[in-house]
């Protein structure tokens, strides 16, 4: 069926899922800040941000930016100015500085447009199928995209079928680490052997690495949860398009019957794939589509969460300050390990874990009155109404209560 929507919130096709959704424009312009390139990836502007990553990666090392900013941050300034190529270093700054500007300037175009969309009421595809790959909108776990992006970035992407992002992550991922010899100076730190930690890391292309970590956090958990709104609204718009016939009789009354033959089986739902299993079960027992009748609820504007879950979310959490400030102490902490005791990956970590925390502290004091006591646990979001006669009472609970209802109850 063609989509003759004006704009588009979704896409949905083999290879990933592409969104326009809210964001903070400085959230991004800070992304493009710590590695060029990552803030236009943010807002699925791939070639855009494969060209500047590239071009990142290019100048960066050609000029020796890296080893600049380790000799300047412990203070070695002599030494910062000898080893930059200015051949390499005067092609850095009008680019850096677009990649931030242009970033910001699109994100609040899209914030633009991802209004005017939702006004539109915009359709889009859930579904997409091929011979060699199926990709749909479906519920998952913010947190589980963050834990497997935590043991191996680019896996988090994966989580939710980003196959683009989830690519160009988990290459740049292990090209990096090779070229710094991460993994051998993790292994040093871990058996207390700094110096050889120290020596055996490549400095100009370890401190890529905590760009490229954060960035498969922020992305994976920030999209999971966007995921998950997209379906509750795709999912809100088919109930009320398919299941909310004009017909409908509140209670229902038919002629020549005895008042009391028919009931109405009322149950509470999350937006999950399960309330459609169970609608479609309803209907291949027998129960016509015309007497199932759902109605989605419209949220309340609640007061930011603090944290997202599967169940609910205003796509802000404490992860913001918390990975930018990460990123950055990790950043500064790699190349103090250059002069102290401990080595580069030992303070890097160090760096990440206190900018991490300051980052949380930071959001639970800012957005602390501003968060309404959320509510532990799932809410309902959609109540489904089913005409049935006495004896498929039974039959039709039955179903609610498999696919997992929140509650089910039956009146006259």
């Amino acid at each position: 069926m063609k989509n003759n929507s004006r704009r588009k919130l979704v896409y949905v096709n083999l290879i990933g899922t592409t969104q326009i959704h809210l964001r903070h424009p400085l959230i991004i312009a800070w992304w493009s800040a710590a590695f060029p390139g990552f803030g236009h990836l943010l807002l699925s502007k791939y070639l855009r941000g494969f060209l500047l990553f590239g071009w990142e990666l290019l100048i960066n090392t050609k000029a020796h930016i890296n080893m600049a900013m380790i000799y300047t941050f412990t203070g070695q300034f002599d030494k910062a100015a000898d080893i930059l190529d200015i051949r390499w270093m005067s092609l850095y700054a009008p680019v850096y500085l677009y990649a931030i500007y242009d970033s910001y300037r699109t994100t609040v175009d899209l914030n633009h447009v991802h209004v005017l969309a939702k006004r539109e009421n915009t359709d889009f595809d859930s579904f997409a199928i091929g011979s060699l790959e199926i990709n749909y909108l479906d519920k998952r776990s913010p947190r589980m995209a963050f834990l497997w992006s935590l043991l191996m970035p680019g896996m988090g992407q994966l989580f939710i079928h980003r196959l683009t992002t989830a690519f160009f992550v988990l290459a740049g991922w292990i090209a990096l680490c090779y070229q710094s010899h991460f993994l051998e100076g993790l292994q040093y730190t871990l058996l207390g052997q700094f110096t050889k930690a120290k020596d055996v890391v490549n400095f100009n292309f370890l401190l890529y690495l905590p760009s490229i970590y954060g960035f498969a956090l922020y992305d994976a958990y920030v999209n999971t949860v966007e995921n998950n709104k997209f379906f509750d609204y795709e999912q809100k718009k088919y109930l009320t398009k398919n299941f909310q016939i004009p017909t409908f009789n509140f209670p229902r009354t038919q002629p020549n019957q005895e008042e009391g033959e028919f009931m109405h089986v009322v149950s509470s739902f999350d937006h999950t794939i399960y309330l459609e299993l169970a609608i479609t079960a309803l209907v291949e027992e027998g129960i016509p589509k015309e007497d199932i009748f759902a109605v989605p609820l419209d949220k309340k504007k609640e007061k930011r969460k603090m944290f997202d879950t599967i169940h609910a979310s205003d796509g802000i959490s404490l992860f913001d300050s918390g990975i930018a400030l990460g990123t950055a102490l990790a950043v500064i902490g790699s190349s103090y390990g250059f002069i102290i005791v401990g080595g580069p990956i030992l303070w890097g970590v160090i760096g990440a874990l206190a900018g991490f925390l300051i980052g949380f502290i930071i959001d639970i004091f800012y957005k602390a009155e501003k968060t309404n006591n959320p509510r532990v646990g799932k809410s309902t979001e959609v109540f489904v109404i089913v005409n049935c006669s006495k004896h498929q009472v039974s039959m039709v609970e039955d179903i609610l209560w498999t696919h997992f209802a929140f509650g089910v109850s039956h009146v006259t």
